[in-house]
């Protein structure tokens, strides 16, 4: 009998963050694509939770997940209406009331858009926590079915680019298809400059350093294609951060940084000259979203309104002359939208994750691959200040993968006891894994 550990539970979540980067890049409520990548999340999570795990799960991690989701229960839980006095418009009281029990409320304008909203953040803390149950090594063996989902969006993307500036697919996903496999071009950026900092560790850390300037260079060129203005500048900074984040402790030599650096000097370029060319409207935009929002949070401060009901509420306080065929259905800016979804409570909790977040940096110095995680996170985080990548399955996927990576507690034992073998003057010398040459 062979006493090697099973592999099965790498496979199994790898499947599922392929095939979220597959089929999961629609905006939209209610998508069947959506609830399948979901229960694959839930199913897996299951398994992988049901075998024993030498891996422990950060307490403080656990916590703010078990608050998150009880934050979201409470919403759908009936309330006395004596404590809604105040708090919230009349008409959203009169949305939130159970019929037949007038001295009860929702917390949620809309019960059915917040369960929605539970199933999709459950679905994510299952998939969260059963990566942090994988071992280092299978943590980090996840990162080729990320590559196989970022490649198969990027043939997806070449292939409409080429024939049209403008080409959606319909029929195969159940949204319209506009840019890679997803149906927002700015989501498709996102997905591409996530992946820099892991193109870059590959380079530089894993020997593979013609084949990681080739896909540089790729993700470079679809990043200008795709014509997302906040995905340009992001994609620009990450790769500049990544090479000299990142480059500390590598063993290559500085001419593929130099060449990499003037590779960037071109990119820059064009990307002035896309940004140039974009006609931003200065009336109905942005600005306009986060006023409106800034509104709406001063007036259910308190409790929110709900998850998922960000589009009805906004309709009360959108001004007469804002209105047009096109309608608002996000703030672009995830926190915002948050904040007037789960009230106070939810912005204490993001507050929470960014205290958790950086004071990762401490234990990350040492390790490449959690440097790389922690740039991908940091600029999505970024990202999201100006759109919303993670109301997409396949970004949240990311995400969540992303952050395991940062918070997983194997690597720092993995890197004491991991010896690599290096030929130096004909001699056989043992090193520590991260220590430069």
């Amino acid at each position: 009998m062979s006493d090697r550990p099973s592999e099965w539970d790498k496979y199994l979540l790898g499947s599922v963050l392929f095939i979220s980067l597959l089929i999961g890049g629609g905006t939209a409520s209610g998508l069947y694509t959506d609830m399948l990548i979901e229960i694959a999340a839930i199913v897996s999570a299951a398994l992988v939770f049901s075998q024993a795990s030498g891996q422990r799960i950060p307490r403080s991690v656990l916590w703010l997940l078990i608050f998150a989701v009880a934050l979201v229960v409470l919403q759908i839980v009936p309330l006395p209406a004596a404590l809604f006095s105040g708090l919230r418009p009349e008409l959203l009281l009169a949305d939130s009331g159970l019929v037949g029990e007038p001295r009860f409320h929702f917390v949620s304008v809309g019960v059915g858009r917040t369960i929605e909203c539970m199933l999709y953040l459950v679905a994510l803390a299952a998939f969260f926590l059963s990566v942090l149950r994988l071992r280092a090594e299978q943590v980090q063996a996840l990162l080729p079915f990320f590559f196989m989902g970022v490649i198969c969006n990027g043939l997806a993307g070449a292939i409409q680019y080429s024939l049209s500036d403008d080409i959606a697919i319909e029929g195969l996903l159940p949204f319209t298809i506009n840019a890679g496999l997803f149906a927002n071009q700015n989501h498709f950026a996102a997905l591409l400059f996530v992946s820099i900092p892991f193109v870059v560790y590959y380079g530089l850390f894993r020997g593979h350093l013609l084949s990681g300037s080739l896909g540089l260079a790729t993700l470079l060129l679809l990043l200008l294609a795709a014509g997302s203005r906040a995905g340009v500048l992001i994609g620009l900074a990450i790769t500049v951060l990544s090479m000299v984040f990142l480059s500390t402790r590598s063993r290559v030599s500085g001419i593929g940084i130099v060449a990499v650096f003037i590779a960037l000097s071109v990119f820059t370029i064009g990307a002035w000259t896309k940004i140039e060319a974009e006609v931003i409207d200065p009336d109905f935009g942005r600005g306009e979203f986060a006023r409106t929002t800034i509104e709406g949070i001063k007036e259910n401060w308190a409790t929110g309104v709900g998850f998922g009901n960000f589009q009805k509420a906004y309709q009360i306080y959108e001004k007469e002359g804002m209105i047009f065929n096109k309608y608002v259905n996000h703030a672009h800016n995830d926190y915002l939208e948050i904040a007037f979804e789960g009230g106070i409570i939810a912005i204490l909790l993001i507050t929470l994750y960014f205290i958790l977040l950086f004071g990762r940096l401490v234990g990350i110095r040492r390790d490449p691959l959690k440097k790389a995680a922690f740039l991908s996170v940091f600029f999505l985080l970024i990202h999201s200040l100006v759109d919303y990548p993670l109301r997409t399955e396949a970004l949240a996927m990311t995400f969540a993968f992303l952050n395991a990576i940062i918070f997983h507690k194997g690597f720092a034992a993995r890197q004491k006891r991991e010896l690599i073998e290096i030929d130096h003057n004909g001699e056989k010398l043992l090193i520590p894994v991260g220590t430069p040459s």
